[in-house]
């Protein structure tokens, strides 16, 4: 973060991501945009996949104007209190004046900057559609490779782009040509990626009624990780950002086995 840069007002940068997410359009699990507000300029953007303690603290390091992450905080469900873990992160951004910017499902679902998006380009999948064909925010979506491939050959390929081994359950001998995916916590959407009669399905975490769903169904199913299928969302929206505002940006992984 050593090169000369321009600032840009917190509104504006705000306005520009929420005419680009549309996040109004999604019912999500948390708020979406600025959860926490820090600086009233931004010059220097960090982003990542969660806001953790270590994703804050780095953060704080790199002398961060805001930081702009997929799973930010107040999610439904959780415990409302300012205490703990929690009372602990946002002290941080609070003290030192960092804006925290999260978007979920608006990210998961953006077909150029979204997860699902960036994770295709990665493995070399043309999108043809959502996985839910019905819905205009389907969060997953269908595809083809270039040319069919073992599933061997299938999890190969994940395994160098992600840098993980994906878990693979076997839906049988069939090579791979037309596959459904959908990043994160997305397993039990296997069933839809049946009913649209694909070679395999790819998710980032995997549930025990999982592992009979592909094998009953007939279908290759890939775990390659909740944290590591969703890398690459805020990266690129990141770099959007500091290209289009000419900001400073980082993207740090703070990584996650699951």
């Amino acid at each position: 973060m050593d090169k000369k840069t321009m600032s840009v007002k917190l509104s504006d940068l705000m306005s520009y991501l929420d005419q680009r997410l549309t996040p109004e359009r999604f019912r999500d699990y948390c708020p979406n945009g600025l959860q926490i507000e820090g600086k009233a300029e931004v010059s220097r953007l960090i982003s990542g996949v969660t806001a953790s303690q270590d994703l804050l603290d780095a953060a704080v390091e790199q002398g961060a104007d805001a930081i702009l992450v997929h799973h930010g905080f107040f999610w439904k469900g959780e415990n409302s209190c300012i205490s703990g873990i929690k009372k602990k992160r946002i002290k941080t951004l609070l003290e030192h004046d960092i804006s925290l910017i999260a978007y979920h499902l608006p990210l998961d679902a953006h077909p150029e900057v979204g997860n699902n998006a960036q994770l295709a380009k990665l493995l070399g999948i043309t999108v043809q559609g959502g996985l839910e064909p019905d819905n205009p925010l389907s969060v997953g979506n269908v595809g083809e490779l270039a040319e069919a491939v073992s599933a061997a050959e299938l999890a190969q390929r994940i395994a160098s782009a992600l840098q993980r081994e994906p878990l693979h359950i076997s839906g049988g001998e069939h090579l791979i040509k037309r596959l459904a995916w959908c990043t994160g916590g997305a397993q039990g959407y296997i069933e839809k990626a049946v009913e649209l009669g694909v070679d395999a399905y790819l998710s980032g975490e995997i549930s025990e009624p999982t592992y009979h769903s592909a094998r009953e169904n007939g279908i290759h199913y890939f775990a390659a990780g909740h944290h590591a299928t969703e890398r690459y969302g805020a990266k690129a929206l990141g770099e959007e950002l500091a290209q289009t505002f000419n900001l400073q940006h980082q993207f740090i992984d703070i990584d996650n086995p699951v």
